[in-house]
């Protein structure tokens, strides 16, 4: 039962672009995780350029460096 829960910078994408995206993540799932197609969940969060590194990167990337599967190419 994989469950992605995306943070990114605020993007204006309409309702058709968000589910698109939610769609191409899913399919990613089903095929490397054999996950079926109703496990699979999707969260599409906002969070402000000056606030992502006190909410995102301090509480979630930093702690978590060695374990990323995909490491960013940047430090803050």
């Amino acid at each position: 039962m994989p469950h992605v829960d995306i943070k990114c910078y605020p993007r204006e994408l309409t309702q058709e672009q968000k589910k698109a995206l939610a769609d191409d993540i899913s399919q990613v799932l089903q095929k490397h995780l054999q996950a079926a197609e109703h496990t699979v969940s999707v969260a599409l969060g906002y969070i402000s350029p000056e606030h992502w590194k006190t909410q995102v990167y301090d509480r979630e990337i930093a702690p978590q460096m060695n374990n990323l599967a995909k490491k960013p190419g940047y430090e803050l």
